[in-house]
């Protein structure tokens, strides 16, 4: 039996490329994404580790946690407990770390690495070893910096330099003193690092006097765990921590493991999409295989084959097959990752050195996901053919599916579709994050429930297109005909292509819809004509807001500052505002009393109110970081969005509570509203900054486009592998369709169809299965996409659902264009068949 099985794979190789094909892309996809993410994991935690080598034992400060109506803080760790670190026995020396964003502008005026990649430090003394100096000298005073060596190679700063930076806002332009090297995974990822003298630094980044870190270096023959114990005993055991610098390194690594995890698993599940498609290939190809062998296999079941050899046979051909394609997708996943990694550093993201990463667990799961997959679409065919009777198949009677088995399939069909819609629509009415699993567990048996209702559902949908394919004459007729003939190969070959088009249209809809539900949000909750921020998210120095107060056309400001405060026993995040001007600058509804922001007056968000029980009038305490407590009264409660959302209370109340104020993002209205002019003088008003941006209602909606557009176009470059095997399919099941017709073919030629005629039908055939799976997977995608964003109304109340008709044409016409694509060799293969030889082919 094995050897009968190697023989009819080396008899049917043209047939078994397109499974081979299937599974190869698949398998691909999965290495590919397992080497590239260990590849860039290892790649980083080396150079992670590296950065660890000047540290034995770090010291940090140990968070107290809030109790009462005492605040959480973080103690500082000062120049005396700085001294006593470098006292204790086993340390051979304590350095002080200080550390903060700093954005560096390149010569053009453009930030310099990607914002949160832009850092600075302390340069420890004249000679600090964690940052060998290749040339200058250690910086002295505000006026000078050092940056390190890549980030002189890619801007072509030099010794001497005048540079352009910021760390909370106001630009600063000291010289550059001298280039360093770093093992920083940041600067070997694409960041750069910016270091000041240790008393400019805890200045700059609001430590005056304190440290970040302490970082102590063992005496020689001192291990890591000696010196930390040595540590443990003479620091404040309430102020302090102690961590080796091995632990740290492990667990950078563990970070960076996990980190890569996510995107690890994201890719993984594209790749999963395209094998699920890739088993319809596989299951069709070997169903028409088995066909096409029914006396061959009736003959061994004659002369002493058992069912369960006739299925083991089969099985071999897809091992052998599932191998095949395992390794050769294994050999181009990792042509793919290596591939991938390039294509990062095209695209400007630079990863640290380091070799490619193949694991035994790569090679392991590709050979495995290539021959189970393979193995488990090719066994129920093999069951099927070892239960066909003996005398029937050599007499040349089909098995044709009985009715018995439609109604039992339709009936399994209508109960998962329904299931799933109930399921569906009961998530839709949930809230938030609770309807998530019940939805992903009805779209996945609503899936199923369509594919296994496909057969069914192929020939009213099919007959539906009976009226345009007419307008082809007999081809068309044909077409038609031989579309519904086999409905259950249809509907295997046009759910490839069903479900990639679902996911596609889905997120289409989810992401016009939430783009317009922003937009809608910014138009009604701002009236301001600019929002100023920093680019990566950090905090602003107040002294933003004054600048731009003191600019010409600037007729009202307000800042927007975050502060934690204790209320009645839990921690509460206040947003700090101008009472006078807040008001003027956005426009929230209020659902309770007045927006009067001033004194001990405060609006409260509904949820806030709701969960404390507040309502327009109610009074509540708050205890501030510097301790003291102030009695506020609720003078509105107002509808949160997105963007606004908490206890907005006056800035005069807050600020005298605060010891290193800082803004989120500042508001501002201006005399003559948006133009190019205002932009531009309010961006000179901040020193042309890299760092902040200015914008208005319109940019920020062109930032939100960008970004959703950006993630789209990512999800359509990975679902183009599932549509790329659905191609592959629709190609397969034509070209066996071709050879199990080539009699009726042959006959039709005999009786005056000519070559081109053929050639239509094959097409027009084609591009009706392919059009009914794209009518299928766009009418499913709308549907998810709708029910997505009726959980996400529940949270976003400017949520409006927008029906993107001109892409959802754009993904029928590519339906259309698969099928045309698909039919190609298939219909130039039966057009150029002999009609002799056809007429007497079994």
């Amino acid at each position: 039996m094995f050897r009968t099985a190697l023989r009819n794979v080396l008899a049917h190789k043209a047939r078994l490329l397109m499974t081979v094909l299937a599974v190869m892309l698949g398998v691909a996809f999965v290495s590919g994404t397992l080497v590239f993410t260990n590849t860039i994991s290892e790649a980083y935690q080396n150079s992670s580790a590296k950065g660890f080598d000047q540290v034995d034992v770090a010291v940090d400060p140990e968070y107290q946690e809030s109790e009462g109506d005492t605040l959480g803080r973080t103690p500082e760790l000062t120049q005396a407990i700085l001294d006593a670190s470098a006292r204790v026995p086993g340390a051979a020396s304590a350095t002080g770390v200080v550390t903060g964003f700093t954005a560096l502008a390149d010569k053009d005026g453009d930030l310099v690495g990607n914002g949160f990649q832009s850092q600075g430090g302390n340069y420890w003394g004249t000679d600090d070893p964690r940052y060998p100096l290749v040339e200058g000298h250690a910086p002295k005073g505000r006026g000078e910096v050092l940056i390190d060596a890549k980030t002189a190679e890619r801007t072509g700063y030099r010794v001497g330099d005048t540079l352009r930076l910021s760390v909370d806002g106001p630009v600063l332009t000291p010289k550059v003193a001298g280039v360093f090297t770093t093992d920083d995974g940041n600067v070997a990822a694409g960041g750069s690092l910016t270091l000041f003298d240790t008393a400019t630094a805890q200045q700059l980044f609001g430590k005056k006097g304190t440290y970040d870190q302490i970082a102590v270096r063992a005496k020689p023959g001192v291990t890591q765990s000696a010196l930390k114990a040595e540590l443990d005993k003479a620091l404040p055991a309430d102020r302090v921590e102690t961590t080796t610098g091995q632990r740290l390194a492990d667990d950078q690594a563990e970070m960076i493991a996990s980190q890569m995890s996510g995107m690890k698993q994201g890719l993984l599940v594209f790749a999963g999409i395209a094998l699920f498609v890739g088993t319809f290939i596989i299951a069709n190809t070997f169903t028409m295989l088995v066909a096409q062998r029914t006396k061959e296999l009736a003959l061994l079941r004659a002369v002493g084959a058992s069912r369960r050899q006739v299925t083991r046979t089969v099985l071999i051909e897809a091992f052998v097959v599932g191998v095949v394609a395992a390794v050769t997708g294994l050999v181009a996943g990792v042509g793919i990752g290596a591939g991938l990694r390039s294509l990062m550093g095209s695209l400007g993201e630079t990863v640290p050195d380091g070799p490619l990463v193949i694991t035994p667990g790569t090679v392991g799961a590709a050979l495995a996901v290539g021959v189970l997959v393979t193995m488990l679409a090719a066994w129920l065919p093999g069951r099927r053919a070892a239960k066909i009777p003996p005398v029937a198949a050599m007499s040349s009677v089909h098995a044709k599916a009985s009715v018995k088995s439609l109604v039992l399939r339709n009936t399994i069909g209508a109960l998962f579709s329904a299931a799933g819609v109930a399921v569906v629509l009961a998530a839709t009415t949930m809230s938030g994050s609770d309807g998530q699993a019940p939805m992903g567990l009805g779209a996945c048996l609503l899936i199923i429930g369509v594919f296994v209702l496909t057969p069914l559902l192929s020939r009213p949908l099919i007959a539906s297109a009976a009226p345009v394919l007419r307008l082809f004459g007999v081809s068309g007729k044909l077409a038609r005909q031989n579309s519904v003939r086999n409905p259950r190969r249809t509907a295997a070959t046009a759910s490839a292509l069903m479900i990639g088009l679902t996911l596609i249209t889905g997120m289409t809809v989810m992401a016009g819809s939430l783009q317009k539900s922003i937009d809608k949000m910014a138009s009604e909750a701002i009236r301001a004509d600019y929002v100023v921020f920093m680019a990566n998210g950090n905090a602003l120095s107040p002294d933003v807001e004054k600048e731009l107060k003191e600019t010409e056309g600037v007729t009202a400001t307000s800042p927007m500052r975050n502060a934690a405060a204790r209320i009645g026993g839990e921690t509460e995040y206040l947003t700090g505002v101008a009472g006078a001007t807040f008001g003027d600058l956005t426009k929230l509804p209020v659902e309770d009393g007045a927006f009067k922001v001033g004194g001990d007056r405060v609006v409260v968000d509904e949820d806030t109110a709701k969960s404390r029980g507040w309502t327009a009038g109610s009074s509540f305490t708050a205890s501030f970081e510097d301790g003291k407590k102030e009695k506020l009264t609720v003078a509105g409660v107002y509808q949160a969005n997105e963007m606004m959302s908490g206890i907005m209370l006056d800035l005069a109340t807050l600020a005298p509570h605060q010891t290193d104020p800082s803004d989120m993002q500042v508001m501002v209205k201006t005399a003559d509203g948006t133009s190019d002019a205002t932009k531009n003088r309010l961006e000179q008003a901040l020193g042309s900054n890299p760092a902040i941006k200015v914008q208005d209602k319109k940019d920020i909606s062109q930032d939100i486009a960008q970004m959703f557009t950006m993630m789209l176009n990512m999800l359509y470059g990975l679902l183009a592998m599932a549509v790329i095997v659905a191609v592959l399919g629709v190609i397969n099941t034509l070209a066996m369709s071709v050879f199990e017709r080539s009699q009726e073919i042959g006959m039709l030629r005999a009786i005056g169809l000519d070559r081109t005629g053929i050639k239509r039908m094959v097409r027009l055939e084609s591009l009706v299965i392919s059009l009914f799976g794209g009518v299928l997977g766009i009418g499913l995608g709308v549907f998810f996409g709708w029910a997505a964003g009726e959980l996400m109304a529940s949270s976003m109340a400017t949520y409006e659902l927008v029906l993107p008709w001109t892409r959802m044409a754009v993904f029928l016409l590519l339906a259309a264009a698969v099928g045309v694509l698909a039919a190609l060799w298939p219909a130039r293969r039966a057009a150029r068949l002999n009609m002799l030889t056809a007429i007497k082919s079994e």
